[in-house]
C-alpha cells in the first residue's frame, strides 16, 4: 500500500482534530443560532410548532448543548460524553423533524444524518492527541 494510503496515528489524530473542530463549529453555530438569535422563547415555540415533546424545557437544553457541545468538541474536551449527548439530539432532530420529510434537504434528514455520523464516530474514537482530553491522557501515570 502506497504511504500516503496508510493510516499512521499521527494522521489518524490530524483526522480526529479535523472532524472535531468541523463537526463541533457546526454544533456550535446552531447553539449560538438558538440561544443568541432566536432565545430560549423562540426556541421553545419553535420546538413547539414542530411538535418536540416539552419543548419549553427542551428547546432551552438542546440549544445550549449545541453551544456547550459544539465548543467542547472544538477544544476537544469531554468528547465521548459530549458526542454521545449531540448524537441523541441528532436522533431526535431526525426522528421528530426531518425523517417524514425525506432523506435530502432542505427539510430532509441527510445534514442531521451526516452530524449523527460524525458524533458517533467521534464518541467511539474519542478527541485524540490534539485536544484537551489527549492532553490530560499523556499526563496520567501509566497502570501497568
Amino acid at each position: 500500500m502506497h504511504r500516503l494510503l496508510t493510516p499512521t496515528p499521527a494522521r489518524v489524530d490530524l483526522a480526529l482534530l479535523i472532524l472535531r473542530v468541523v463537526t463541533g463549529i457546526i454544533m456550535l453555530m446552531h447553539g449560538w443560532q438558538k440561544v443568541f438569535q432566536y432565545g430560549f422563547a423562540g426556541v421553545s415555540q419553535g420546538f413547539a410548532g414542530m411538535g418536540i415533546p416539552m419543548a419549553g424545557i427542551v428547546g432551552p437544553f438542546i440549544a445550549l448543548l449545541e453551544l456547550i457541545g459544539g465548543i467542547a468538541l472544538i477544544i476537544g474536551v469531554l468528547t465521548p460524553l459530549f458526542a454521545a449527548l449531540l448524537a441523541a439530539d441528532m436522533v431526535g432532530a431526525i426522528v421528530l423533524v426531518h425523517l417524514s420529510k425525506g432523506f435530502f434537504l432542505p427539510e430532509g434528514y441527510e445534514f442531521a444524518f451526516a452530524l449523527l455520523g460524525a458524533c458517533l464516530a467521534l464518541m467511539l474514537a474519542g478527541a485524540g492527541r490534539y485536544s484537551v482530553d489527549g492532553s490530560l491522557a499523556g499526563r496520567r501515570p501509566s497502570r501497568s
